[in-house]
């Protein structure tokens, strides 16, 4: 049965608040997860003056709670201008449990929002603790479940161009980070490459979203904000105190570090490399209002060869990594099916897929996987995110 979405009244959140229930907006796009808490943010200070939606159910829910704790005052004799004090008191977080426990999709969306809170914060405390928090966490689920954690992101950063830079950070992050596996890196020169990952575009967040949602190719004066965003980055990251040589090095240089071996450069400048072929990678894999995303396999190639069309060391060791066509890619397979990559398989162009679409061109009731290796289920085609035209039930691909 479809979920009715019903507004919610003006103030009825705060900034603060722990949220007993979804809440999406006027489309039906998930905005942030039940048990998150709303921290302080324009999107959030927006939402408490209206356009926040929920599930009907959850609000008869919240009516129920509310009118049963109303009779419970009643019997009890409580004055009535007491009962109307705690009916006004009475907040929606006041229904949430001590503790609920995130699905993969909720986690994602609750990191998107700190991160995106910690970058724009203009005197961040603690910002090096808070970083870390943030990069464990996510490395922690990346770990766990490395294939659903990437088709995740990669499939939900190939819809959305909203928090652009937040969304890229984390997918740069995860692929830093098998990257960094892939190349058997120090620990030290790993963390500073995570660390470079996540920050690269410090300080540039605002300036990269309003790119991403504006319809018009970026002027001139936008052009010439961002030149130089690499050196502003790494000098807001040495104020609020990051003093690692590497990671401000990556970052100062990951739009200038040119083609070439790694093994003749120095620490900082073989991040750069790195880190200028997976930001392009995630780049030409996300949307903006202004273009499509391209498919797997098309970002693929864009980073495995280099500036002068050879190949490309750095571009090959995340490809290695991801496959031709990474987990989240949408693909079109020898029997007609179109499908999801769900896993990456034994060599880079064979990954096991989830057929959603049959090959009479009608939706399957569920996800079925496929192995590419056999000939009837050989990959076909790659296709760009816009050319599915289903809406995907991510939940019945985690569980693949």
């Amino acid at each position: 049965m479809a979920t009715e979405l019903i507004p919610l009244p003006t103030r009825t959140l705060r900034v603060g608040m722990t949220l007993p229930y979804d809440l999406f907006d006027a489309y039906g796009k998930l905005l942030f997860a039940r048990g998150q808490v709303l921290r302080d943010s324009p999107l959030v200070r927006s939402l408490v003056d209206g356009g926040a939606y929920v599930n009907s159910a959850d609000t008869i829910e919240y009516q129920r709670a509310l009118a049963h704790r109303l009779d419970t005052l009643v019997m009890q004799d409580v004055p009535l201008s007491d009962i109307a004090k705690a009916d006004g008191a009475f907040r929606l977080d006041s229904l949430v449990p001590t503790k609920v426990e995130q699905g993969p999709r909720e986690a994602w969306s609750d990191l998107l929002l700190h991160l995106h809170t910690l970058l724009r914060e203009a005197e961040p405390g603690d910002f090096s603790g808070r970083l870390c928090q943030l990069r464990d966490a996510a490395l922690k689920r990346l770990h766990a479940h490395p294939d659903a954690t990437l088709m995740l992101l990669v499939f939900e950063s190939s819809q959305e161009f909203g928090d652009y830079s937040a969304r890229h950070a984390l997918l740069t992050l995860l692929l830093a980070d098998l990257v960094a596996q892939q190349l058997q890196l120090s620990p030290e020169l790993r963390e500073a490459f995570q660390g470079a990952a996540l920050t690269m575009n410090y300080g540039a967040g605002p300036a990269h979203d309003r790119l991403a949602n504006q319809l018009d190719p970026a002027t001139a004066a936008q052009r010439q904000a961002l030149a130089a965003h690499g050196d502003h980055a790494a000098a807001r990251l040495a104020q609020v105190g990051v003093a690692n040589e590497a990671w401000l090095t990556a970052v100062r240089l990951h739009h200038d570090a040119g083609p070439g071996p790694l093994a003749a450069r120095g620490d900082g400048e073989k991040l750069a490399r790195l880190l200028r072929r997976i930001d392009l990678f995630g780049a030409r894999l996300s949307p903006r209002r202004s273009r499509q995303a391209l498919s797997g396999a098309a970002a693929a190639r864009a980073v495995f060869l280099d500036e002068n069309g050879q190949p490309d060391e750095a571009g090959a060791a995340l490809i290695k990594t991801v496959g031709l066509y990474p987990p989240g890619s949408i693909v079109r397979l020898a029997n007609g099916e179109v499908g999801v990559v769900f896993k990456r398989g034994f060599s880079a162009n064979e990954p096991l897929v989830a057929a959603l679409i049959g090959k009479s061109g009608s939706p399957l009731s569920n996800p079925v996987p496929r192995d590419t290796r056999l000939a009837a289920q050989a990959i076909s085609a790659s296709l760009a995110p816009h050319e599915l035209k289903l809406r995907v039930n991510l939940e019945a691909l985690l569980k693949l």
